[in-house]
């Protein structure tokens, strides 16, 4: 597919660039801007019927060591077993217990977990419970859904695994048990339920 750069005279249609994925929508005869997701310079036209699937590049992503560390954190603040998503969200660690069969997040107002981010979706992805496990599933998102770094449509998820959406990160938990001994009170900036 040609690659194009910011400033080009593309023309109408949808534009996704290559480092990020963020997608422009131009009319007539705009020029593509710079990224508004990453500042990058080089697009491809973005279709709907595009074969494959596509990987998302790190970026400005966490180390391994940091999402270690942010889990340890999620963790030591849940005090009841149960499946939780842990996120960080304008440097607050925020934690959403899974308590409904249906979870939706996006930047709907009717989202249970919302992001106001133009990454986001309104209806960006769904986390559904039920007795043979816990799926996410893209529910028509722009930018699409990842986990571990796949694009997926559906995935069912296990203990640890990273969900991406948009910018946000989140760490899908599920804890059997929790220790019994007390936390450690959360440290300045960080919220325990959300």
């Amino acid at each position: 597919m040609e690659s194009l750069t910011s400033g080009t005279l593309a023309g109408t249609g949808s534009f996704r660039c290559e480092q990020c994925g963020y997608v422009v929508t131009l009319t007539a005869a705009d020029e593509l801007p710079p990224c508004p997701g990453c500042s990058g310079a080089s697009f491809v036209r973005a279709s709907l019927f595009a074969g494959g699937r596509f990987q998302r590049r790190a970026g400005e992503a966490p180390s391994a060591e940091q999402r270690a560390e942010l889990v340890v954190a999620a963790r030591a603040l849940i005090d009841t077993p149960g499946e939780y998503l842990a996120y960080e969200d304008a440097g607050r660690l925020r934690i959403a217990p899974l308590e409904k069969e249906w979870t939706r997040v996006g930047r709907s107002l009717a989202a249970d977990i919302r992001f106001d981010d133009p990454t986001v979706s309104r209806r960006h992805a769904l986390i559904v419970r039920q007795a043979d496990g816990v799926r996410v599933l893209d529910d028509r998102s722009l930018n699409g859904v990842f986990v571990n770094g796949e694009r997926v449509e559906w995935r069912v998820l296990t203990d640890g695994d990273e969900i991406v959406v948009g910018r946000y990160r989140l760490q899908y938990l599920h804890l059997t048990s929790v220790p019994s001994t007390k936390a450690v009170p959360p440290a300045a900036g960080q919220q325990t339920f959300s």
